[in-house]
């Protein structure tokens, strides 16, 4: 197997140390093409440095780039551009081509507020993304709702195969982190404008200021300076700690402890408000009970995964949730939490969404 990807930098605004001049290494066997990037950093035009310059280098790289292979499998998150190297090398090598979709372009980009939708920009992207999903022989979708994006807006007839994103989970330590306070709810991950985590930091200005309550924020993203701002202004500090990124295999020692987990989606008209986010698997995983404020495929997810309380989006809502979990039982705690971990054993862990997208490859190689 080999893998051509970018230099190591997600979550951590620059290269990470030690890679900032490795273009290969091998993994367990694997080959593993670095091709150089611009590190996302924390501003829109690092970041928009960060998505040309992968896409670019990619291109570079593959155009050049030789060896016999079975298939070709591209994993889109944002933006779709990223895959673009790969489409061309299947097409040069006349090799089947998997796109495995875990964000819809160009709709994620109208989502955050990057791009007007009908605007001459959302135009290139819409041309440029019908393009590359046409270049594949089979699209794997990780939301149900996914589909009727293909077939009814973008107009694609390509083969549309369910296939969870990929758990992106770390074993929870014996050891959790100590908390001075009787509920603790805890969020990790980015910081965005979808996640609308700076309400759920607002939502604590509702509860009574010797609340036995902490809120727990990890991560960093284009909203994190609003969360500190929140903090500072309002002077939530003593029911608000506010991390920044951490490295992600520390992340679940602040899940063991932990009284719930936020799962949180922007309420929008765009389809991405219906996808089931990472964040989502991850959280049943860590079998706690799960404080969600999310719609559409993810939503009926934790329905049927039976372990969680539900909120709307604004702060009120939140803070109102925030005192139901604080007045629950801890018996129903467990339970909510131990619901959440069976759902996810029975469909979403890696060997069960591995074996899925292995048969998927394996039905997709050249007869």
């Amino acid at each position: 197997m080999t893998v051509v990807t970018g230099l190591p930098n997600y979550g951590f605004g620059k290269i990470l140390d030690g890679y900032e001049n490795k273009s290969y290494e091998e993994i367990n066997g694997v080959k593993i093409h670095r091709v150089n990037l611009k590190p996302r950093g924390n501003s829109t035009y690092s970041l928009i440095g960060n998505y040309l310059s992968f896409w670019y280098n990619s291109k570079k790289f593959l155009r050049h780039f030789d060896g016999v292979f079975d298939v070709v499998y591209t994993m889109s998150m944002s933006p779709l551009i990223s895959v673009e190297g790969g489409a061309i090398f299947a097409k040069k090598h006349h090799i089947p081509l998997i796109i495995h979709c875990l964000d819809l372009w160009p709709e994620s980009a109208v989502a955050v507020g990057k791009v007007q939708e009908g605007s001459f920009a959302f135009q290139v992207l819409l041309r440029w993304s019908k393009k590359i999903y046409s270049s594949a022989d089979k699209i794997l979708i990780s939301s149900p709702s996914f589909a009727s994006y293909f077939t009814d807006f973008l107009k694609i007839s390509k083969p549309l195969i369910l296939v969870p994103q990929p758990p992106l989970v770390s074993t929870v330590p014996d050891i959790g982190i100590t908390y001075k306070n009787k509920t603790n709810v805890v969020y990790a991950g980015n910081i965005g404008t979808l996640q609308i985590i700076e309400n759920f930091v607002e939502a604590v200005k509702f509860l009574p200021k010797d609340s036995d309550f902490h809120l727990h924020v990890i991560g960093s993203g284009s909203n994190a300076e609003e969360v500190t701002d929140l903090i500072k202004n309002e002077s939530l500090g003593d029911l608000v700690t506010y991390y920044g990124p951490l490295p992600f295999e520390g992340i679940p020692a602040y899940f063991k402890n932990a009284t719930a987990l936020i799962v949180s989606l922007a309420e929008t008209p765009s389809p991405v408000s219906s996808t089931i986010p990472s964040k989502l698997l991850s959280s049943l995983y860590y079998g706690k009970p799960i404080l969600a404020s999310i719609g559409g495929d993810g939503e009926v997810v934790l329905l049927e995964a039976c372990g969680s309380f539900f909120s709307q989006n604004d702060p009120l809502s939140i803070s109102e949730v925030y005192k139901e979990i604080m007045d629950t039982d801890d018996a129903t705690l467990k339970r909510m939490g131990d619901n959440n971990l069976e759902y996810f054993n029975d469909h979403f862990t890696f060997a069960k969404v591995m074996d899925l997208l292995e048969s998927e490859i394996a039905s997709s190689k050249n007869k």
